[in-house]
């Protein structure tokens, strides 16, 4: 599975960003999908997630209300919509992939990643 992100950029507290994140290499029905973030000097970390053939969605505190994620079947696509933008969203954030039945929520649990995309949100 290749996964392949962009749309990352720099942006002004309050902007928006949409995140897109290509898929490859087999169907993933039964993939859980996911985004993480990683800013500097800290661990990457989760942001949110979703079952490809499900409708349910998994979001990381700081993400809730805020941040949509989507996926679009017939462009084999996951998507991250960000809102309201604050500086500490700064970071690379990655597309992640995994076939072991759920939704990756830590780095452990993912067994495909994305080339990551940088975000940089100023004050």
């Amino acid at each position: 599975v290749q996964l392949q992100a962009y749309g990352g950029g720099l942006v002004q507290a309050g902007d928006s960003l949409r995140l897109s994140c290509a898929i490859s290499g087999r169907t993933v029905n039964n993939y859980g999908v996911a985004w993480f973030r990683q800013a500097p000097g800290k661990e990457r970390e989760f942001v949110s997630g979703m079952f490809w053939s499900r409708t349910s969605t998994n979001y990381a505190d700081s993400a809730k209300g805020r941040f949509i994620i989507s996926r679009d079947n017939a462009e084999n696509m996951v998507s991250l919509q960000m809102n309201s933008l604050q500086p500490e969203d700064t970071g690379v954030y990655y597309c992640a992939a995994s076939s072991r039945g759920k939704v990756p929520q830590t780095a452990n649990e993912v067994e495909y990643w994305g080339q990551g995309t940088q975000v940089t949100v100023s004050s």
